[in-house]
C-alpha cells in the first residue's frame, strides 16, 4: 500500500504526517510540485512479461505523460532479489542527489522508497504497484529499493543523460531509516 510520511529534517524518528490514502498523498505532494497518480493496466501483465508487453499494457498513460512532459525515451527496469549486483544497484542512489530533468517512475510491480528533501521537510514516499511519481528536476532526494529489491518500473526520460545523479555531499539520507521492503504484495 502506498504511503507518505513527512518529517522535519531534524527529527527522522517522528513523522509529522502519515497517510496511505492515494488522494491525500497526491494533494500533499502537489504542494511541493511532485505529481502522484495511480494507473491500471489496459491488459493483464503477468510475471515474466517482456518490456514490450509491459509498455503495451500502459500505452495510453505512457503516451499521455510523455506528451504532457516532453519525454522522448521510455524503458522498463526489473530488479529481483537474486540479482548479483543488487547491493551495487541499491547503493547507487542512497545518498542525496538531484537530476537535471524530472524523475518519473511508474511501478508495474514491487515497491521502492523515494525520499525528498524540500526546504526543512523530508517527504518519504513508499511507491508500490500502480503508483506513478514525478519528482521535478532539481529536487534533492534519494531512492532505496531495499536489501532484497523486487520491482518492475517504467522510466521516462527527456535526454539520454537525464538519469545522472548530481550528489549534494550531505549526510541527511544516512540519518533517515532505510527501506524495509514489505514481505507481502
Amino acid at each position: 500500500m502506498s504511503r507518505l510520511r513527512i518529517f522535519s529534517e531534524h527529527q527522522p524518528d517522528a513523522p509529522e504526517f502519515s497517510s496511505h490514502d492515494g488522494d491525500e498523498i497526491a494533494r500533499e505532494l502537489a504542494k511541493i510540485g511532485v505529481h502522484f497518480e495511480r494507473w491500471q493496466a489496459s491488459q493483464p501483465v503477468t510475471a515474466g512479461a517482456t518490456p514490450e508487453q509491459v509498455l503495451a499494457a500502459y500505452k495510453s498513460d505512457i503516451d499521455r505523460i510523455s506528451a504532457e512532459r516532453g519525454f522522448t525515451t521510455v524503458d522498463v527496469i526489473s530488479i529481483v532479489p537474486d540479482n548479483p549486483k543488487k547491493e551495487e544497484l541499491r547503493g547507487k542512489f542512497l545518498d542525496e542527489h538531484y537530476h537535471n530533468e524530472d524523475e518519473v517512475r511508474f511501478f508495474v510491480d514491487g515497491s521502492g522508497l523515494f525520499t525528498l528533501h524540500v526546504g526543512e521537510k523530508v517527504y518519504e514516499i513508499e511507491c508500490v504497484k500502480d503508483d506513478l511519481i514525478a519528482v521535478p528536476d532539481g529536487t534533492t532526494h534519494w531512492f532505496d529499493m531495499g536489501p532484497e529489491p523486487r520491482f518492475v518500473a517504467i522510466r521516462f526520460f527527456q535526454q539520454p543523460d537525464g538519469w545522472i545523479g548530481h550528489f549534494t555531499g550531505t549526510d541527511i539520507a544516512r540519518r533517515f531509516p532505510r527501506y524495509d521492503v514489505p514481505t507481502t504484495g
